[in-house]
């Protein structure tokens, strides 16, 4: 039962998409287990870019099919936009060829409405979330009166309780944030629209999941937000509001826990992330412009989702351990490890210092406030001038390179098995 699992191992925004795209040559389903399209994973083919944020980014392969899982939450009409920008660049879709979980949750208007109203009312300690609902549809979720995917299959029941539920989202948005009273006459009728156009892709996923690995294909399960953003495992409060880690995988599926042939941790060659929380290695000035780029090209660290500039900072090898602890990953895919290139040294984070006391690793529960008092303790190695980008062997790399990647797979304990240079889709190093 090859089940394969592609997990972030920061705060998002690895590089997750490509790694995807690169499995998904050699899978029968690709799987999104959790989140929405607060999400995104850019996929860089030639010359086109896709930049997906709800499906699967392996349905850019002809031969795969593609999974939206019972553990999401799927906003009808940024789903339909997203099929659209698909089929325009070419890619069939047809129920075939995605499929819908049933039991997904939905994300309407009002709950993107009701998410802004809520993080604006925390003033100074706002999450910084991306105001596309997410967290005000787990929310209805975890309460037993959210919207699941299932009942856009009766169309009239359907309208009376998506209309119940704007009228609840507008009092509570008029009576606890002071803010105008949503117009369900104005959103209903486009948004029954999109969710109509969903029928035929909705149908029981865990069976189907279930038969497909018991016939030997591969299912490569792609996760959405990295390790550090876990509801349960990650920085809390500054998180997203579901299992990022591997184990959500089963539930957001619906298998049973079985044997994972592979867990691929993906992890920047240095670290970002999006929104407030603590961020020991965080950097401003000259180096923070260095490594977030101009914003000129899509490899640049601006958020696939937000466009918001990322806070970028040395590779943090504690919340690296931390991740793997979470995960067991098999092995690393270390992406942008050529925006490293020109520098005279490299700081990388091998140890905090916490009330006098040095500490190699972290047990913070979730509780982000225990990394807020920590102070990143830096071992520099040297650097390289070299331009990687045509690097396609691990000797074409220069020795201080192939040193950087040595040390952080020696101290994590994790394999590098591969290594991208570039945005490019095939620019990158197979090790082992």
């Amino acid at each position: 039962m090859p089940l394969q699992i592609v997990i972030g191992a920061q705060w998002g925004d690895e590089g997750k998409g490509r790694v995807v795209d690169l499995l998904s040559e050699r899978s029968e389903l690709v799987a999104r287990y959790n989140g929405g399209d607060n999400a995104g994973h850019t996929v860089t083919v030639g010359e086109h870019i896709y930049k997906l944020h709800v499906i699967p980014s392996g349905i850019i392969h002809p031969r795969t099919v593609g999974v939206m899982g019972s553990g999401m939450v799927i906003n009808p009409q940024t789903l339909v936009e997203e099929m659209s920008m698909l089929r325009a660049a070419g890619v069939t879709l047809t129920p075939e060829r995605l499929w819908i979980s049933d039991a997904a949750q939905l994300i309407t208007p009002a709950h993107r409405l009701l998410d802004r109203a809520q993080d604006a009312a925390l003033g100074k300690g706002k999450i910084g979330t991306t105001g596309r609902g997410i967290g005000p549809a787990y929310v209805d979720k975890a309460s037993r009166r959210g919207l699941r995917a299932s009942e856009i299959l009766d169309e009239a029941a359907f309208s009376e309780r998506v209309r119940a539920h704007f009228a609840e989202v507008s009092r509570l948005l008029v009576e606890l944030y002071h803010q105008p009273a949503l117009d369900a006459d104005q959103l209903l009728p486009e948004y029954l629209a999109a969710a109509a156009e969903l029928r035929p892709y909705i149908r029981r996923i865990g069976p189907l999941v279930q038969a497909a690995l018991a016939q030997g294909q591969t299912v490569l399960a792609e996760g959405a937000q990295g390790t550090l953003l876990d509801v349960e495992q990650g920085t809390y409060p500054f998180v997203t509001s579901s299992c990022t880690t591997s184990t959500g995988v089963f539930s957001g599926l619906g298998v049973g826990v079985q044997t994972v042939e592979r867990v691929v941790g993906v992890t920047k060659a240095f670290q970002t992330r999006v929104g407030s929380g603590p961020f020991p290695t965080e950097l401003a000035g000259e180096a923070a412009d260095f490594l977030r780029g101009s914003g000129a090209n899509p490899w640049d660290e601006y958020g696939t989702t937000t466009g918001r500039p990322r806070r970028v900072g040395w590779l943090d090898l504690v919340l690296l351990r931390y991740a793997h602890e979470a995960n067991a990953f098999t092995e690393l895919f270390f992406t942008k490890l050529d925006v490293l290139s020109g520098l005279k040294e490299i700081p990388v984070c091998v140890a905090y210092e916490r009330n006098g006391k040095q500490l190699a690793t972290l047990d913070f529960s979730g509780d982000a406030r225990l990394l807020e008092q920590c102070h990143p303790i830096y071992q520099s190695l040297p650097g390289w001038d070299a331009d990687l980008r045509a690097c396609r062997t691990w000797d074409d790399l220069p020795v201080a390179a192939r040193a950087y990647v040595e040390f952080i797979e020696k101290t994590i304990g994790v394999p590098v098995r591969t290594i991208s240079v570039s945005p490019e889709r095939l620019a990158m190093i197979q090790r082992g």
